[in-house]
């Protein structure tokens, strides 16, 4: 298997944390932790498809800030979704236990949109 079609395979998973996320916004009780982890996990897959697509195996790692600087050397104008990696990071593992974080309705919110800018920025990179 090719890195491009390693990458898109990372980047299909990506998307379907992402539509996870926001079909699971009609969910009641809305599932604030849930649709927040599967943001940062989408936010993982695409910096994950970013590192194989330069040839290089991705850590076993969820810190979007680690992986964020694995991919800076190799991604044009990664600042640009910088201030998404660092809000989604810490959504990574406390979500997954109860009492572990208090998650409002306006931080899934952003969450939300911190993820679509992220695969918006990779998508177009990965696709070229």
């Amino acid at each position: 298997m090719d890195e491009l079609e390693y990458a898109l395979e990372w980047l299909s998973f990506a998307e379907m944390d992402f539509s996870s996320a926001e079909f699971l916004l009609n969910h009641k009780p809305l599932p604030l932790e849930i649709i927040c982890y599967h943001c940062q996990q989408s936010a993982e897959k695409c910096l994950k498809g970013m590192l194989v697509l330069q040839k290089i195996t991705p850590p076993k790692i969820h810190n979007l800030d680690d992986l964020y600087v694995l991919c800076n050397p190799f991604v044009p104008n990664l600042e640009n979704i910088k201030a998404s990696c660092i809000f989604l990071n810490k959504y990574s593992v406390l979500p997954k236990y109860p009492r572990e974080m208090i998650i409002a309705k306006e931080d899934m919110r952003d969450a939300l949109k911190c993820a679509k800018t992220i695969l918006a920025f990779v998508k177009p990179l990965i696709k070229k």
